[in-house]
């Protein structure tokens, strides 16, 4: 079986796809084209399948004693007075916030301290260019460097530029209309242990979220057409965040007030990606680079941790690469085309575009509240199971 094995993308899917290759007995080179660790990041969740994978890793209570400290969710109005409260998941059912909540940065932080004794992080570097034959990959480094490996597993993200070195032009990215701008404020006096959604006209939603750092994490969405802002410059996009949510109330004004040059600042036009297929010979991907399915669904982390440990434990149990790459397929196919079945009308929706919708939105959300969680929960996570049944590789013993 093979026995070195080169893994783009030090986020979540990379590093736990590495720390269970690791243990099957797999060499593992995890490359991230960041010159460090990247700590940055919004707020994640685990669910279902996904908190059992972390529980296998051993790495369950200490990802929880690392979460956010977010108590659930509230939608507010522009007094913040609350129209309908969904108090935080308890593992055996989430809402809008699960149990396990954390920021990505810490999340990835945590996966990368427990990389086994077989795995190598490195930083600073990409794929540029993948030969393979029928005995290994050559690859070469942005560096100017080169070696050769096993296999080559991509995990670098919607917009993985060593995917395309490989599946050129395979897979579709499909935008679904929803720009969002995150990024970081200091804790003000408002800002408690609830995640607060505000809705304003114009298809606008802001949102503030408790972290576990003493900051607070803003985003801000609107339903558009792709004008670019990705990949621009701060100063664009912190105009056409002021542009776009100028007349809106509530807290906006103080996120808006806070943007500046040093700001931390993200924006992401949201797109799912769909491939026909998910390896070629001794190369394959994973995660947001193979299945994206948006956070409209909620299942982007889950699906990244799960898929991890199935591609691992299938190369690890498997007579060669390919009977490992297809066993890994024809199982979380299936799992990853339920998760990409957004609820009808997402994401406008939860971005009503007139006064008339935003307040038929709260009334909704009024109905629901009123209801068990699981009421509401359909409508902002995407499937209503978010579990596959998980077999019992046999790690330990493998490789």
């Amino acid at each position: 079986m093979t026995s070195r094995v080169l893994v783009t993308g030090a986020s979540i899917a990379g590093p736990t796809v590495a720390f269970w290759l690791d243990r099957a007995g797999f060499e593992v080179t995890v490359l991230e084209r960041s010159p460090h660790l990247r700590l940055g990041g919004q707020n994640i969740d685990v669910r279902g399948s996904g908190r059992e994978v972390l529980r296998r890793m051993g790495l369950d209570a200490t990802l929880l004693a690392n979460g956010t400290t977010e108590k659930g969710t509230r939608f507010v109005d522009h007094a913040d007075a609350t129209i309908a409260a969904f108090p935080a998941g308890d593992g055996s059912h989430d809402g809008p916030t699960a149990e396990l909540e954390i920021l990505r940065g810490e999340f990835a932080r945590i996966l990368v301290e427990s990389a086994g004794p077989r795995t190598e992080y490195r930083y600073g570097d990409r794929v540029v260019g993948v030969t393979q034959d029928a005995a290994g990959v050559d690859v070469t480094f942005a560096t100017g460097t080169a070696d050769r490996f096993d296999l080559v597993l991509f995990a670098d993200g919607i917009r993985s530029s060593s995917r395309e070195l490989v599946f050129a032009g395979e897979a579709e990215t499909t935008p679904v209309g929803l720009y969002t701008a995150y990024g970081v404020l200091p804790k003000g006096p408002s800002d408690d242990g609830w995640w607060r959604w505000y809705n304003a006209p114009g298809s606008r939603v802001a949102n503030l979220r408790p972290d576990n750092l003493g900051t607070t994490r803003f985003s801000l969405s609107w339903v558009s057409a792709d004008s670019g802002y990705e990949g621009a410059s701060t100063e664009r996009v912190i105009t056409a965040l002021r542009s776009t949510f100028a007349d809106v109330g509530w807290e906006v004004p103080r996120i808006l007030d806070s943007l500046g040059p040093d700001s931390e600042l993200y924006v992401d036009y949201l797109a799912q990606v769909k491939a026909p297929r998910w390896s070629d010979g001794r190369i394959g991907m994973l995660g947001d680079a193979a299945w994206c399915a948006t956070p409209l669904s909620g299942m982007g982390t889950t699906l990244s941790v799960t898929g991890a440990y199935v591609l691992a434990g299938e190369l690890a149990r498997a007579s060669d690469h390919r009977a490992g790459f297809e066993a890994f397929e024809a199982r979380m196919r299936p799992f990853v085309d339920q998760a990409q079945k957004l609820p009808p009308g997402v994401p406008r929706v939860a971005h009503p575009k007139t006064s008339v919708g935003v307040a038929a939105f709260r009334t909704a959300l009024r109905l629901a509240g009123s209801k068990p969680v699981q009421a509401v929960s359909s409508k902002f996570l995407g499937p209503d199971a978010a579990t596959l049944e998980l077999p019992d590789y046999e790690f330990d013993n493998a490789g």
